[in-house]
């Protein structure tokens, strides 16, 4: 499974990141977008290999207050849904 994420992640692009936010009612502005698009590229690998080092309160000042609560909500749900595949 690590391969398979690991190959997604190196082609992942921008407008990857704002498709998925769109489907998932998060509308990041620019900034946001940038940032997140960042953050994931860099820390994946980490976040793949233990989720509970994610800090959401480090991040919280890049985001919108209700983009912060759905961006949060949003790591909970595929966390649970899909965590047990980490």
């Amino acid at each position: 499974m690590y391969n398979l994420i690991q190959r997604y992640m190196t082609n992942l692009k921008k407008e990857d990141v704002q498709n998925f936010a769109l489907k998932n009612n998060v509308y990041l502005s620019d900034a946001e977008l940038d940032f997140t698009f960042l953050f994931v590229k860099k820390n994946w690998d980490t976040i793949i290999r233990n989720p509970n080092l994610l800090n959401f309160e480090r991040i919280k000042d890049h985001y919108s207050p209700e983009n912060y609560i759905k961006i949060q909500k949003l790591f909970q749900m595929y966390y649970q849904k899909y965590g047990y595949l980490l």
